[in-house]
């Protein structure tokens, strides 16, 4: 199965996620966020540096839950920063 390229706004969007997921997790450390998810560290560090930008529901579900903060908080503080794409033309 050939993965479609994901666009600037969904490259984008996952980096905010990644930021949001790394400061929520403040300085705790990614090994012990990644076991109360039930992910790899290795999964962990890939979302939060935005090269998983499109984690499974059920990962930001379980993300969401190891570190305290409600799915609908991680989504309104994910969608606050307005997409920068440059304009065409």
């Amino acid at each position: 199965m050939v993965r479609t390229p994901l666009t600037p706004e969904e490259h984008l969007r996952g980096e905010r996620l990644g930021r949001l997921i790394r400061e929520a997790r403040g300085r705790r450390s990614m090994v012990d966020i990644a076991g109360s998810a039930g992910i790899s560290a290795e999964t962990l560090r890939k979302i939060e540096t935005g090269r998983a930008p499109t984690p499974a529901f059920f990962t930001v579900a379980a993300l969401a839950g190891a570190l305290g903060i409600s799915m609908d908080e991680l989504l309104l503080r994910c969608a606050e920063e307005p997409l920068a794409v440059p304009l065409a033309g």
